[in-house]
C-alpha cells in the first residue's frame, strides 16, 4: 500500500504539488488522471523516493519513504518517463544489473530474469543491445528491469504511451496479472481507454491536487456527465473557474 499524506512540492514559485493526499491499496489498479503539469510526474518521483518532499508523509507499506529511503525503495518497481536504457547493454544485462542492485544473486538472479523476460515476451531481443531499439522494446525492456525483484508495489509513469496495439494488449494482462497477485499498482495515463479499462481507483489531480477520488463509475457519477473524459473535463474545468472567481 501507498500513502500520500499532504504532500507538497515547491519549484521556487511553482506549486507542483500543493497539498495531496491519497492512498494506492494492494491488488488494485489506481490511476493518477490529470493534464500535463498536474503533478503526476513530480508526485510518482516523491514515492519513488528520487525527490524529497518539501512538505507532508509519503509511505510504502508503513515504511516512511523520506526516513527509510533504501527499505522504501527495496519494495517499489518504477518505470520511469524516460526508460534510461543504456545504449550498450543488451536486455538481459539491464535486467540482470537491476535484480543484482536488489541483492538478487546466483540462481535465484538467473531465475528472475528469465520470468521478467518470459512475462514482457521479449526472448527473441533479450541478447541485443538497446541501441536503436523501438519505443515498445524499450518499454517492454524497462518494464522488465522495474518487476525482476517481484515488488509488491509498481509505479508506472503512463506505461501505455507510445506503444502499438500489441504492446498495449500485453502491457493490460500484465498489469490485470500482477494485480490479481496482490501488487499495489499506480501508474498515470492520459489514455481515458486505458484508464477505463485498467483503473480500479482513480485519482483526479489538477495542479498539484486531488479533486476527486473513486472508481470510475464513481467518478462519471459525481460529475453528472455521460463518460470518463466528459467528467475529467467538468472537474478540471469547475476547479479552473473556481480558482478565476
Amino acid at each position: 500500500m501507498i500513502k500520500v499524506s499532504e504532500v507538497r512540492k515547491h519549484f521556487g514559485a511553482v506549486k507542483a504539488v500543493d497539498g495531496m493526499t491519497f492512498a494506492a491499496h494492494d491488488k488494485q489498479i489506481t490511476t493518477l488522471l490529470g493534464g500535463n503539469g498536474s503533478g503526476k510526474t513530480t508526485t510518482m518521483r516523491m514515492i519513488a523516493g528520487l525527490i524529497v518532499p518539501g512538505g507532508g508523509e509519503v509511505s510504502v507499506h508503513a515504511i516512511d519513504v523520506r526516513r527509510q529511503r533504501l527499505r522504501a525503495m527495496s519494495r517499489i518497481g518504477v518505470l520511469h518517463d524516460e526508460f534510461g536504457l543504456y545504449p550498450r547493454l543488451t536486455v538481459n544485462e539491464h535486467i540482470r544489473y537491476a535484480g543484482q542492485l536488489h541483492g538478487l544473486s546466483g540462481l535465484k538472479l538467473a531465475n528472475a530474469v528469465d520470468k521478467a523476460i518470459a512475462a514482457l515476451g521479449i526472448e527473441d531481443i533479450r541478447h541485443r543491445f538497446a541501441a536503436g531499439f523501438s519505443h515498445g522494446q524499450r518499454m517492454k525492456t524497462a518494464l522488465a528491469r522495474a518487476i525482476v525483484h517481484q515488488p509488491r508495489n509498481l509505479i508506472l509513469d503512463e506505461p501505455a504511451r507510445g506503444l502499438d496495439i500489441f504492446s498495449v494488449r500485453l502491457l493490460r494482462e500484465l498489469l490485470k496479472r500482477l494485480r490479481d497477485e496482490g501488487v499495489c499498482i499506480l501508474m498515470s495515463s492520459h489514455v481515458m481507454a486505458e484508464v477505463a479499462e485498467l483503473s480500479d481507483r482513480i485519482v483526479v489531480i489538477d495542479q498539484g491536487r486531488v479533486l476527486a477520488e473513486g472508481t470510475p463509475s464513481e467518478i462519471v457519477a459525481l460529475s453528472g456527465k455521460n463518460n470518463l473524459e466528459e467528467a475529467f473535463v467538468f472537474l478540471v474545468s469547475r476547479a479552473s473557474e473556481r480558482r478565476a472567481a
